[in-house]
């Protein structure tokens, strides 16, 4: 197991090729798809062909970057996954926060603890300069994660999507923290972001 990083509750290791099941099975729940797909499962097809050999991808173009499986550190089950890897065409020093657990693991803390040790070990160890998130805006489960990591509102955007979903006319939000900000800059961020959600 190629393990990227620990927390008190959390191992974050490198996806393989093996995971495909856990991946569809975690897409296939309607309430963990709901403000992505409107519910919609991911098709096994696309998890085989697109997603994972993607991730997969990633570290070799970024070994430091990606997609990390998470599982409970106690007793190895899977949680989810985080993502936290450069944005395609952004700027140098810029990477994209993203999370996704199962239903069963949500209110436990478990997204707040990972992206906070994400963030701790991207501006202290990764040369990161800036972190954003991005989610819907009536998606209040993931902007409260956001804000507890430290995350603070940039902007409410609206995108035009080939499939709307419901809540998607109230558009989709930002968030982000500069490195400047997390280390004690003008409007230091750090030690606000409240406790474990």
């Amino acid at each position: 197991m190629s393990v990227h990083l620990t927390t008190e509750r959390l191992v974050l290791r490198r996806f393989t090729a093996a995971d495909a099941d856990l991946l569809v099975e975690l897409d296939s729940d309607p309430e963990v798809m709901r403000h992505l797909s409107g519910g919609r499962a991911t098709p096994r097809e696309v998890v085989e062909r697109e997603l994972l050999p993607g991730y997969l991808d990633e570290y070799r173009r970024h070994p430091s970057f990606g997609h990390w499986a998470a599982l409970d550190r106690a007793g190895g089950e899977f949680l989810g996954w985080f993502e936290f890897r450069p944005h395609p065409g952004g700027p140098p020093g810029e990477v994209e926060l993203g999370y996704r657990l199962r239903r069963a693991a949500w209110g436990r803390g478990y997204a707040t603890e990972g992206a906070r040790a994400l963030i701790r070990r991207g501006f202290a160890e990764l040369g990161v300069e800036r972190v954003f998130a991005t989610t819907m805006a009536v998606n209040l489960g993931s902007r409260r994660v956001m804000e507890k990591a430290g995350l603070r509102l940039v902007r409410t955007f609206h995108e035009d999507w080939p499939e709307p979903i419901e809540g998607a006319e109230h558009g989709d939000v930002e968030y982000a923290l500069e490195r400047a900000d997390r280390c004690g800059g003008p409007g230091a961020a750090a030690g606000r972001s409240g406790g474990p959600g």
